[in-house]
């Protein structure tokens, strides 16, 4: 079913918790408003359109005062889009067909989001395909290749993806790898292996000697740092560190 009533007494069930498997997009609306009647029709085709994977909640403001109230509704028609039980996204007032399937298809997975999910290289070549600039997948299969010995190609991959800290820290690591400057055998070995603790300690530890490579041997720690992600305490810590060992 792409097209529902709600009202307060269901709009828990039929909306929160809906949204947490399948995205819901809610149209609130009342009988009166003129701009309602325009919007409401696109919604439902762009509901239709998508087969199940979206279904549009239709909530008369009037008959159910108290959901208007509790998400603040000041203004119809308005529409908020729901997804694992919270809004994602929303506007206000009429919008045109395009501007609503855009809205539409930032809630639906595309194919290529579907691939790179998946993760087998077919799958992230296929995405690559259907969305040359698509980074996600040309690291994940830069890092496939390397692990398999085919450092050409992902060398060749990484050199088209800029600004992405995994991307920068995988070419950092391949072109030191390839050089006998600095020894990092043993740290790559513990981040081969998970620990990331021990990598950190003797990546951030060689840059003191690291012969004109401390820029890569940094950008192999920042990756890490990235992976980990700002609130971890081993992140917060290595941080530290590292701008010690460069400044």
């Amino acid at each position: 079913m792409a097209v529902i009533d709600v009202t307060e007494q269901d709009f828990e069930q039929e909306v929160v918790e809906r949204s947490k498997t399948t995205p819901v997009v809610v149209d609130f609306w009342a009988e009166w408003c003129g701009p309602c009647r325009m919007l409401g029709p696109v919604l439902e085709r762009a509901a239709e359109a998508r087969d199940g994977q979206v279904v549009l909640a239709k909530v008369d403001t009037d008959a159910n005062p108290g959901i208007s109230r509790a998400f603040s509704i000041q203004g119809i028609p308005a529409v908020k889009a729901f997804k694992d039980g919270r809004v994602v996204d929303e506007f206000v007032g009429v919008q045109s067909p395009a501007q609503v399937e855009r809205f539409f298809d930032g809630l639906v997975p595309s194919e290529a989001d579907a691939l790179v999910a998946a993760g087998d290289e077919a799958s992230l070549r296929r995405a690559i395909e259907l969305e040359p600039a698509r980074t996600d997948a040309k690291v994940a299969l830069a890092e496939q290749l390397y692990r398999r010995g085919d450092r050409d190609e992902a060398q060749a991959l990484l050199q088209n993806v800029a600004g992405h800290f995994g991307a920068e820290g995988l070419a950092a690591r391949m072109r030191l790898e390839d050089q006998d400057a600095v020894d990092l055998d043993e740290a790559f070995a513990a981040l081969d292996a998970g620990d990331r603790e021990r990598a950190l300690e003797l990546l951030i530890g060689a840059i003191p000697n690291a012969n004109g490579y401390e820029d890569d041997v940094r950008r192999v720690v920042v990756a890490i740092l990235d992976a980990l992600g700002v609130d971890d305490p081993l992140a917060r810590d290595a941080r530290r560190r590292l701008a010690a060992a460069l400044y």
